[in-house]
């Protein structure tokens, strides 16, 4: 039997969100805690869950002209004809947390946000400049698309490898695994003091590894697992971050170490020396001092 690479929601529509608050819990994360507007049409599915996140960089206005289907092809033309300056921003990113409404406080969903640069010296992307620089009211929307580690392929024995980026993303699956998982989650990160410690299963090693000045992310993470000793087969493989390390790390568990490719679940996030263009609204935003 073959198993879907994702796992798809129920439903895909655009959701506006409202910031509630936000806090620095490292050097280099920012967690954006959003609630409010349509926050409870939200249906958390746990794991890796991701979204596409709009940001109104150009003024939020510009959230009322996205596409209801700005996250497939036809709906993103659209969205790309939105003039520059005004078009909104689009990343993806992880659901950290989900918490649910009580007889006080709405749902909630937290987002953590690596920061690459620096807002107040202008060096920082679009996205990771709005991370660091947002308030409470400020709006945003978002579209659900689901999962790329499929509980299918199994939770009792994992291997999970990720950068900093997949951070949040291998979090939010130790969460979900059942607490007699076993296997191993390697994580590299540029500082140990950005590795954010996260609840995971008794059984399930936890190894942080750093890389050195100079050295190519996701290098340090596919040394550690090509030392690592694997979980008795079969058992489900996930890797994600930078493209090398994402597809690398499946060759690896593939060619050399004899994985069942049908259970190894892999995305890159990011490539080295390739970026999202900007428009020029963010450019100039990023120009600007923060406040």
């Amino acid at each position: 039997m073959t198993l879907a690479k994702i796992v798809k929601p129920d439903v895909q529509e655009l959701l506006h969100l409202t910031v509630l608050r936000t806090e620095r819990i490292a050097p280099r994360w920012v967690r954006v805690t959003f609630g409010g507007g349509d926050v409870e049409r939200f249906r958390p599915m746990g794991h890796d869950q991701w979204f596409r996140l709009f940001l109104p960089l150009g003024g939020e206005a510009a959230l009322d002209r996205v596409p209801p289907k700005a996250n497939g092809m036809l709906g993103y033309l659209k969205f790309l004809r939105i003039p520059d300056g005004v078009r909104p921003v689009m990343r993806n990113y992880t659901v950290r947390a989900h918490r649910p409404a009580t007889a006080g406080t709405g749902a909630e969903i937290d987002v953590d946000f690596v920061l690459h640069g620096s807002a107040a010296e202008g060096t920082a992307g679009p996205a990771s400049r709005w991370a660091e620089t947002c308030r409470p009211g400020e709006h945003v929307l978002i579209i659900d698309e689901g999962l790329c580690f499929n509980p299918e392929r199994g939770t009792d024995r994992v291997v999970l490898v990720g950068d900093e980026t997949a951070l949040p993303a291998i979090a939010g699956i130790c969460a979900s695994l059942p607490a007699s998982a076993t296997g191993v989650a390697i994580v590299e990160v540029g500082d140990l003091a950005d590795a954010l410690d996260f609840r995971h299963p008794h059984g399930v090693e936890l190894r942080w590894v750093t890389r050195s000045a100079g050295e190519a992310p996701g290098a340090a993470a596919l040394a550690a697992l090509r030392a690592q000793q694997l979980p008795d087969a079969p058992f489900h493989a996930y890797l994600a971050g930078e493209q090398a390390l994402a597809s690398g790390g499946r060759r690896m568990l593939v060619g050399e170490r004899g994985a069942d490719k049908g259970l190894v679940s892999f995305t890159g996030y990011w490539k080295v020396g390739a970026s999202s263009p900007a428009s020029r609204a963010s450019r100039e935003a990023a120009a600007r001092p923060s406040t």
